[in-house]
């Protein structure tokens, strides 16, 4: 799924979603710092799932909504598509980004979590 750019409450929305798993659009409004209206709510759902990131099930009266991918699966998603729009498509640039605006610096379990997918890309690309 290519994520197509996601407005500032697309994405409080989805946070939502990812945070609960499913939700009427009562229930995100009520969620939302400095919420807009639960009308606004539903038109953005509408565009959410139009642009592939929402589903969602009538459950009587109501629509329940749901995340289309984990919020893992949408991550990976977006960094392939910063990596490829910002990076060159190299993910050693945006890796060197990453590490070199570190503000503090990284625990020893991150780094042997780096140097474990680092021998991992290794072994996959011999």
């Amino acid at each position: 799924m290519t994520p197509p750019g996601l407005s500032r409450r697309e994405r409080q929305i989805m946070d939502v979603l990812h945070r609960r798993g499913h939700a009427t659009a009562a229930e995100i409004t009520a969620d939302l710092d400095d919420a807009p209206t639960n009308t606004t709510v539903r038109t953005l759902l509408r565009i959410l799932g139009r642009k592939g990131h929402v589903r969602f099930e009538r459950d009587g009266k109501a629509y329940v909504y749901s995340a289309a991918a984990d919020r893992e699966e949408a991550g990976t998603s977006m960094m392939g598509h910063v990596v490829r729009t910002f990076f060159g498509g190299s993910p050693a640039s945006a890796m060197a980004a990453l590490l070199g605006s570190e503000r503090d610096s990284l625990t020893e379990a991150q780094l042997d979590r780096l140097e474990q997918l680092i021998a991992e890309a290794r072994r996959r690309s011999r």
